[in-house]
């Protein structure tokens, strides 16, 4: 069998891998293992390497991508689970109808959703994407369908949500959709000076707003400046020239990563003024809201042929304020930083499944050009700061966490491994569960 090069989204090295492109139902049973273990792998978006299995297969999902069955009188939408979150909300939106919780990218698809428990800025309001689940299909290797979701298979229906695709292929869904007037979005941006004042603006803005979320300059110092954004979907409907983005395009990798020093600080020094004079009200369309960066593709190429990490921690609410501090001292003084710093709350919901990342606390999320082993030494530094506030990483994002790490955020770990499909296998299970 032939072996292809696989990167994940943060392009940090390339690994062989065999290619098994799964048809529509995920064939009668799974490709022959042929002694290898096989992962399911959809559109590669985790930064990390939980979507890679070096040497091993990749059973490719996305031509598992029919829409099998639509409820509207209940709002449930069933398909196979190689659709994409975008065309899903460009076929509903129109008819009037919305996943409730998607990430900053639509180009996701919907068993990577499920994989790694994707949350959105609305935490608050709606939880995690599990929570909009209402049933799955789960093929396991040995050729066993089953049915999971709160009522059937429960313990492995949430090991399935969150369980990085561990548990077998998920190969349908069931899931409930929110209703929607038009596809535009209120929206308000708020400069704000300091952290005390952005838990001051997401505190107050729970109640009345859905979406929430901040950037910030990470270089700001210890009184970190930034732009707070909220939003609720508009009573507006959509008309003629509602419209979704346009498309850029980053068309080569250039020799060096255009993250650096300079580019940093200008960078930073000119959003932040940027959105100061545009602060206010506005009414956008929902998709440069939700997924501003999906206007560009391959953004991921400016960080240069070394490719990017991105460190994304949650930390107790408790600990937060004190914690987020810490981590901007700690990435101030190292002199690296982010073009995309997020600052946002996760609301008072336990995690939806046994490896879910999202619960209560704040979340803070920065991309880091991969610069060897100042890049590391920044991380371990990080890690210290996180493990001693009683949070955790997102796998979804990692490439390099610690073991002990996993183990202490995610305490449900082995009772996951004894629902684990044995013929499934990725780099991350092998870094952090052993294999």
């Amino acid at each position: 069998m032939v072996t292809t090069p696989v990167q994940s989204w943060g392009r940090v090295g390339s690994w062989p891998h065999h290619l098994a492109p799964l048809p529509h139902g995920g064939g009668k049973v799974l490709p022959a293992l042929e002694g290898r273990t096989g992962l399911a792998f959809g559109m590669g978006r985790s930064y990390g390497d939980v979507c890679l299995n070096p040497e091993g297969l990749l059973w490719l999902t996305r031509g598992m991508d029919r829409l099998i069955h639509w409820d509207e009188a209940a709002g449930r939408l069933t398909c196979e689970a190689g659709v994409l979150l975008r065309d899903i909300q460009r076929l509903m939106v129109p008819r009037g109808w919305m996943l409730p919780v998607t990430p900053g990218t639509q180009l996701v698809t919907v068993g990577g959703a499920i994989a790694n428990d994707v949350h959105g800025k609305n935490h608050h309001r709606f939880g995690s994407f599990g929570d909009q689940l209402i049933s799955l299909e789960l093929l396991r290797t040995n050729g066993t369908r089953l049915r999971c979701s709160r009522d059937e298979h429960r313990e492995l229906f949430l090991a399935t949500l969150g369980g990085l695709g561990l548990t077998g292929v998920v190969l349908e869904a069931t899931l409930h959709l929110r209703r929607v007037e038009g596809p535009w979005v209120d929206a308000e941006d708020l400069p704000f000076k300091g952290l005390d004042a952005f838990f001051e603006l997401a505190d107050a803005s729970e109640a009345g707003w859905e979406h929430t979320v901040a950037w910030i300059d990470c270089l700001s110092g210890a009184d970190v400046r930034g732009i707070f954004s909220r939003g609720n979907m508009s009573p507006e409907p959509a008309d003629a020239g509602a419209r979704g983005q346009r498309r850029r395009s980053m068309p080569v990798t250039p020799p060096v990563s255009l993250v650096n020093r300079l580019s940093l600080k200008a960078f930073n020094t000119a959003y932040y003024a940027l959105g100061s004079r545009r602060a206010g009200r506005r009414r956008v369309h929902f998709e440069p809201f939700f997924y501003p960066l999906d206007s560009i593709e391959h953004w991921n190429r400016m960080y240069g042929p070394a490719g990017f990490y991105q460190y994304q921690c949650v930390l107790p609410r408790a600990a937060g304020r004190q914690g987020v501090a810490e981590l901007l001292a700690e990435i101030g003084r190292s002199g690296q930083g982010s073009f995309l710093a997020v600052l946002k709350t996760f609301g008072d919901r336990p995690p939806c499944g046994l490896l879910s990342f999202p619960r209560p606390g704040v979340t803070l999320a920065l991309d880091f050009p991969a610069q060897g082993a100042a890049t590391h030494a920044l991380f371990e530094r990080l890690d210290r700061v996180v493990m001693a506030a009683g949070g955790t990483l997102y796998p979804a994002k990692d490439g390099r966490m610690p073991r002990a790490m996993f183990e202490q955020g995610y305490p449900a770990w082995q009772s996951f491994q004894a629902l684990r499909d044995p013929g499934i296998d990725s780099a991350f299970a092998r870094r952090m569960m052993g294999h």
